[in-house]
């Protein structure tokens, strides 16, 4: 193990100049789950650099921690929002959390970088926010992970219905 795989990761909060990088992790995420993602001038990458720049502009209901490696640039990172929901029995808060777009680069896995993003940004949501819940979906590859972090399953399954083609 070389010197750079033992040393902590370092962390940051994104900003501004790091939409781009959000979407090419995003793409990384998706392409990993299966999903043709198209070229780097696929029209949704457009959507999404706006959407990741629009997001990273409201700090207090969006956040997104990133590790940069100083000879590939962005090589993980984790997003999260806060959106409005009722309180109930076993959460009084009137806010939830959504974690998502949690993607490491395949040449800098198994180096504990994405747990580093989830673990700031779990952080940001319990320090910073009104959060009562963080809600995420996993894929194989990750529910180890978030298990880990103290993550469980919900009794209900999550469905979908989609309302476009696209």
């Amino acid at each position: 193990m070389n010197e750079s795989q033992t040393q902590q990761p370092l962390v940051r909060r994104a900003g501004a100049a790091d939409a781009e990088s959000l979407v090419q992790l995003r793409a990384l995420m998706l392409s990993a789950m299966g999903t043709d993602v198209g070229g780097p001038d696929a029209p949704w990458r457009i959507g999404a650099r706006k959407w990741f720049a629009e997001q990273l502009a409201s700090p207090d209901t969006f956040a997104a921690y990133v590790v940069e490696d100083p000879d590939a640039g962005v090589v993980a990172g984790a997003a999260g929002n806060v959106h409005a929901h009722p309180p109930g029995p076993h959460d009084a808060s009137s806010v939830r959390g959504h974690l998502y777009n949690v993607s490491t680069h395949p040449d800098f896995r198994r180096r504990g970088l994405a747990k580093a993003c989830v673990v700031a940004l779990v952080d940001w949501f319990r320090d910073e926010t009104a959060v009562g819940q963080i809600e995420l979906h996993a894929t194989d590859d990750g529910i180890d992970l978030y298990r880990g972090l103290g993550f469980t399953e919900s009794r209900f399954p999550t469905l979908r219905f989609r309302t476009t083609t696209a």
